[in-house]
C-alpha cells in the first residue's frame, strides 16, 4: 500500500507497504547487481548506511548462480542476508545491452549469454518466473529498452509490444502470486513507460499503463544518450500521466543534481550505479562538490572526506590514507570510497523527505545544488 504524507508542488514525500518493510519515499536504491554491492560493501554495512532498498538484476542472477539454485535455497533475502525489501529489474535492459546477438520476436527475445554464449529465450513469462524464484519484493516487468536515437516508427513499434508484454506480466504474475509453493506470494509488479523522447507516444503510453492498476510506476529508457535538459523534459510531460497516487520509479537515474530535479517533477524511487562506480574510481561526493582523491594535493590532507559527514569512514579515516590505499591498489580503499559514497546518498534521499515535509524543498533544491556544484578544497 502506497500512502502520500506530505506534498510541496509536485514533489511527493510518501510510503510505500511491503512484506519486506516499509520504504520511505523518496527513495535511493543501491545497486546491487548480482546480489552484492560492488566495492565490497556487505548487506550487513548497508544496514548502517540508511539503505533502505537493494536493487538486483534477474538476468545476471539467472545466468549466474541461476535462479532455480536461489529459489531452492530459500529466495534472494536469505540468499544475500538482507530482510529490507529487494527490486529486481526484469532484465531487458541487460538483454538489450549486453546480448550482441538478439532477436525480438512477440514471444520475447532469442540471445546468447554474455558469459559463455549459450543461447537463451527471455520473454514476459519467463522474465515473471525468475523473479518469482528471485522472490523479490518488487518485480519490475519486461520491456524493450529501446536504442536512443531511434527513428519514430521503431519507437511506436517497440513500445506498443512493450505494452502488449506488460499484460502478460500481470497475468502471470498473478499465476505465480497464487501458487502454493511460491516463496513470496506478496511479489509486487510495476510496470514501465518507453517512448525515448517522443513526448506523444511516452504520454499515450502512460495513460494506458495506468489503466492496468500495477503497483508501481516506472520511466525507462531515459539517462541512456539525451541530454540532462531532454530527459527533464519528458519528465514534466509523462509524469502527469502516470497514476500519482502509486509510486514514479526513474530507472538509472542519476547524479544527485538529477535526482534533486526528478523529485520536483513527482518522482520518488531512484537506482544508479554512480556512487559505487565514482567511488571506485576515487570520486568522493561531498556537501562542498565532488572531489577527486587521487589528485596530489590530498597527499597530506588530514581531513575526513567531508567535514560534515558523519559516516562511518568520515569518522575515522583521512583523505591522505584512503588516497594512499586507492594508490597501492589496496581493496580497502575501493570499500571506503563506496561506503562514503552511498551514506552520502542516502543522507540527502533523507534531507529530500525532511524538505518535502516542512515546505520548502525548493529553498533546499537550490542551496544543495549549489553546494554540489563548489569546488571542494
Amino acid at each position: 500500500m502506497y500512502k502520500i504524507l506530505a506534498k510541496d508542488g509536485r514533489a511527493k514525500r510518501a510510503q510505500l507497504e511491503t512484506v519486506h518493510g516499509t520504504i520511505q519515499t523518496p527513495v535511493f536504491m543501491n545497486v546491487g547487481t548480482v546480489g552484492a554491492m560492488k566495492g565490497a560493501v556487505a548487506t550487513t554495512d548497508m544496514q548502517h548506511l540508511k539503505t533502505q532498498v537493494m536493487l538486483c538484476n534477474t538476468y545476471h542472477l539467472h545466468v549466474r548462480p541461476g535462479d532455480k539454485i536461489i529459489r531452492q535455497l530459500g529466495g534472494l533475502h536469505h540468499f544475500v542476508a538482507w530482510d529490507k525489501p529487494i527490486l529486481t529489474d526484469s532484465g531487458g535492459f541487460q538483454v538489450f545491452s549486453l546480448a550482441g546477438l538478439r532477436k525480438i520476436k512477440e514471444e520475447g527475445v532469442y540471445f546468447n549469454s554474455h558469459i559463455d554464449g549459450h543461447k537463451i529465450f527471455m520473454g514476459p513469462e519467463e522474465s515473471m518466473q525468475i523473479q518469482s524464484n528471485i522472490a523479490s519484493t518488487i518485480a519490475m516487468a519486461f520491456d524493450e529498452c529501446p536504442p536512443h536515437p531511434a527513428t519514430r516508427k521503431y519507437m511506436q513499434d517497440s513500445v506498443d509490444r512493450t505494452t502488449r508484454w506488460l499484460e502478460r506480466c500481470k497475468k502471470e504474475m498473478a499465476r505465480l502470486n497464487a501458487l502454493q509453493d511460491t516463496i513470496n506470494p506478496n511479489q509486487m509488479l510495476f510496470g514501465i513507460n518507453q517512448g525515448g523522447t517522443f513526448q506523444d507516444i511516452r504520454i499515450e503510453h502512460a495513460k494506458r499503463i495506468s489503466e492496468m492498476d500495477l503497483d508501481g510506476y516506472a520511466l525507462g529508457g531515459l539517462a541512456v544518450g539525451e541530454s540532462h535538459e531532454e530527459m527533464y523534459r519528458i519528465l514534466d510531460e509523462t509524469v502527469p500521466y502516470l497514476p500519482e497516487n502509486k509510486p514514479t520509479y526513474l530507472m538509472g537515474v542519476g547524479t544527485p543534481a538529477n535526482i534533486l530535479e526528478a523529485v520536483e517533477r513527482g518522482v520518488d524511487f531512484f537506482d544508479c550505479v554512480y556512487p559505487a562506480r565514482n567511488g571506485r574510481h576515487g570520486h568522493a561526493y561531498t556537501n562542498h562538490g565532488k572531489m577527486n582523491l587521487l589528485n596530489a594535493k590530498y597527499e597530506l590532507d588530514d581531513r575526513p572526506l567531508d567535514e560534515t559527514c558523519d559516516c562511518p569512514v568520515c569518522k575515522h579515516y583521512s583523505r591522505a590514507y584512503i588516497r594512499h590505499l586507492l594508490k597501492a591498489k589496496e581493496m580497502l580503499g575501493l570499500r571506503l570510497m563506496v561506503t562514503h559514497n552511498l551514506y552520502f546518498y542516502n543522507t540527502m534521499m533523507e534531507e529530500i523527505r525532511d524538505a518535502i515535509e516542512k515546505g520548502c524543498y525548493a529553498q533546499y533544491k537550490k542551496q544543495k545544488l549549489e553546494q554540489l556544484q563548489e569546488e571542494t578544497k
